[in-house]
């Protein structure tokens, strides 16, 4: 059973877990999730397609990421996040941590925290070893493409994280 610590509306860990997907969070209670967004020199970003077998946007576009798990730091939860879905390891990557938003489901006890990081290496399609029960596939994509597939409603977060893809969407 995977749990994942619960954190107050500053973003502090209450001491408290909860089971993962267990959405029963208190209306200023949290949970944190992480992305990694991968970016080679030439200004192209690896981006992963959704199983269509997701019960949540299957078949969608997004970068890698998923919950930080209970005692993890938001760093480790990325650097597993990113090495599970994609087999890259971007430890020793330029880059790092960029920023952090929050969602709010009033109610619904699913409120969280992302922490976004941006890490910029060299890598090409033979170092990609996806996780297939997640994952059907990948490109490298301009910012401007992922804008577009955001525009048709296939890219996962994007309002959220656009700004990750540096000046590129502007």
């Amino acid at each position: 059973m995977e749990l994942w610590d619960i954190y107050d509306k500053n973003k502090v860990r209450t001491g408290r877990t909860m089971e993962r997907n267990h959405f029963n969070l208190a209306d200023d209670e949290y949970h944190l999730t992480v992305l990694g967004v991968i970016m080679r020199p030439d200004g192209r970003f690896l981006i992963t397609k959704r199983v269509k077998t997701k019960a949540w946007a299957p078949g969608w576009w997004e970068v890698s990421g998923g919950a930080a798990q209970a005692g993890e730091e938001s760093e480790e939860a990325v650097l597993r996040e990113v090495k599970e879905e994609t087999g890259l390891d971007v430890s020793n990557a330029e880059g790092g941590f960029l920023f952090t938003y929050h969602r709010e489901n009033p109610g619904e006890g699913d409120n969280y925290f992302v922490d976004v990081y941006r890490y910029v290496m060299d890598v090409n399609e033979s170092d990609i070893h996806l996780q297939e029960e997640e994952t059907d596939g990948f490109r490298f994509a301009t910012a401007e493409e992922i804008k577009e597939l955001a525009d048709k409603g296939i890219f996962l977060h994007y309002d959220s994280i656009k700004q990750a893809f540096g000046n590129y969407t502007e």
